[in-house]
């Protein structure tokens, strides 16, 4: 599980969504948040009678989460992984939201993105079962067997073939619905968060002319663009930002050394949690002309986050950060869009590794260096 770049697909979109939920009423709410840039908008609508309305205009056809606070309590109050949840894409029309009883088993009806999301739900609900399958198997196994690296082992292999499923799923879906604007998130499931170019944009090149020629879809066609430039055998493009003194840092100014270049970030729970395997590897092969530059994410106005997860991990290379969570201009440069990443590069400024994780770093590490 890996943090995540906000999925909003860049007009101006005017939007109605209509709900009509069961019988829930006051002092329950349904809120609704979704990103605009760097920003979670936060709204809220009154229920009564299950009968609910937002209104409002974005950029362009954005993905927004609903939830119910039944007790009135407000949004932090909602315990999330049990809330009654749904999401819905803000586009113009207006969009009909109706259940019997729970906001998360609502069909959506009105508008055609939204339609088209239904059914693409409907279409990876094999996928679906088996990622809350896994999920529920881990959450079942006690502490002490969830820490063990075979039951780990375990775990990881199993969602490998689940993210086989995803993969084959998204292709068939985007395959049959070249003219969904749906389709355009389906390519996120197709390599998940590490997508190999040369797989992506052949299905990206298969959407019809008037989704590539969306605005989400030009955005999408420089993203593959971008993602060419940071694969094994381009040169690392160049970059500076500002380390924890302040003091401006370039990749170039590492040329002769073999760098991983890291991106994480304080808040990022699966970044933290890798941190000890990259801290090993560092220890281990410091003194064989290797070094990491560290690149986060963090949210402006948290430097204090940022240091202190440097201190609290041992995290004793170098460190940038332009402090622009993911409007970072260096991930973007690089299309990063989840965290942990990283890339390993040369003292030629060519990139020779991505994404070595758990024992697969120190392993790259001892083919260039020799075992430790």
């Amino acid at each position: 599980m890996l943090a995540s770049a906000p999925a909003v697909l860049f007009a101006q979109e005017k939007y109605v969504l209509n709900g009509k939920v069961g019988s829930i009423t006051a002092p329950a709410k349904i809120f609704m948040t979704h990103r605009d840039g760097a920003t979670t908008v936060t709204d809220s609508a009154s229920v009564t009678n299950g009968a609910f309305t937002f209104t409002g205009e974005v950029k362009d056809i954005t993905r927004a989460s609903l939830v119910v606070d039944y007790k009135g309590g407000g949004i932090q109050s909602i315990d999330r992984r049990s809330a009654d949840a749904l999401t819905v894409y803000l586009v113009n029309g207006t969009t009909n939201i109706t259940s019997a009883d729970s906001l998360s088993k609502s069909k959506l009806a009105g508008t055609k993105v939204n339609e088209d999301y239904q059914r693409y739900n409907v279409f990876m609900k094999p996928y679906n079962d088996a990622e809350a399958a896994l999920e529920k198997e881990y959450e079942a196994a006690p502490a002490d067997k969830r820490k063990s690296k075979d039951f780990g082992d375990y775990i990881d292999k199993k969602d490998s073939v689940n993210q086989i499923l995803s993969e084959d799923l998204n292709k068939k879906f985007i395959a049959a619905n070249p003219d969904s604007y749906i389709s355009l998130q389906a390519l996120r499931g197709i390599g998940g968060p590490y997508p190999d170019v040369t797989v992506l944009e052949p299905v990206f090149n298969n959407l019809s002319p008037a989704i590539k020629a969306t605005t989400a879809g030009i955005a999408y066609k420089k993203y593959i663009d971008i993602l060419k430039t940071v694969t094994i055998g381009q040169m690392a493009p160049e970059f500076a930002q500002a380390d924890t003194n302040g003091k401006m840092v370039s990749l170039s100014s590492f040329k002769g050394k073999y760098v991983l270049l890291d991106f994480w970030a304080s808040w990022c729970g699966p970044c933290r949690a890798e941190n000890p395997n990259v801290v090993k590897a560092y220890n281990n092969f410091k003194g064989k002309n290797f070094t990491i530059l560290g690149v986060s994410l963090d949210r402006p106005g948290k430097k204090e986050a940022w240091l202190k997860a440097i201190h609290d991990d041992h995290l004793t290379w170098n460190h940038v950060s332009d402090l622009k969570f993911w409007d970072s201009e260096t991930a973007k440069l690089y299309g990063i869009q989840a965290i942990p990443q990283n890339l390993l590069i040369d003292p030629t400024g060519k990139i020779i590794g991505k994404n070595l994780f758990g024992d697969d770093l120190e392993k790259k590490l001892a083919e260039i260096f020799g075992k430790i």
